[in-house]
């Protein structure tokens, strides 16, 4: 498994990828039956990595498999966002993977405990970080209504669910 830091050369790729993984109509986590256009635009993710965002992608012999962000929150708490693997490939176990090197990532740098959120109705996905290990908190945060940059929801109930999990 080869991670490294995404460089500004990476980004058209994965903006490729995780509009394809998350608005797409291939793999089974995509969100186009609730929120319509992309799930990224590439000059604000060149704005998010300039500005410090700590993104990774993984390849292998070249090609892009899948990304994620993994930010200090609060304490010893980590933030895992953006976590997207190559829809053909969903069934190779690549996002269990990635989560894991995340995961891992996130342990070497003090962590105890790591956090994401989900939009609440994606009941699968959320199954599938349970069985990973996470749990509901009970927190919701707010959908970013008004801000296209994540897309334009076609429905008006939309938040986010926050997830958790401890780090042995």
């Amino acid at each position: 498994m080869t991670i490294s830091p995404a460089t500004q050369a990476d980004l058209p790729e994965v903006v490729a990828l995780m509009n394809c993984a998350y608005r797409g109509s291939d793999g089974w986590a995509a969100e186009g039956g609730y929120i319509k256009g992309d799930r990224v635009r590439l000059d604000d993710l060149q704005a998010e990595l300039a500005a410090g965002l700590p993104l990774f992608v993984w390849r292998e012999e070249g090609a892009l498999l899948g990304c994620y962000s993994l930010e200090k929150s609060v304490g010893d708490t980590f933030y895992v966002g953006m976590l997207t693997v190559d829809p053909g490939r969903q069934d190779a176990q690549l996002g269990r993977r990635l989560l894991a090197e995340a995961e891992n990532r996130a342990r070497n740098l003090g962590a105890t405990r790591m956090e994401m959120t989900v939009i609440w109705m994606r009941d699968k996905l959320i199954g599938w970080y349970q069985r990973r290990g996470y749990v509901a908190t009970g927190e919701t945060r707010p959908f970013p209504y008004g801000d296209d940059r994540w897309g334009v929801p076609t429905r008006d109930d939309l938040h986010f669910v926050v997830l958790e999990k401890l780090l042995a």
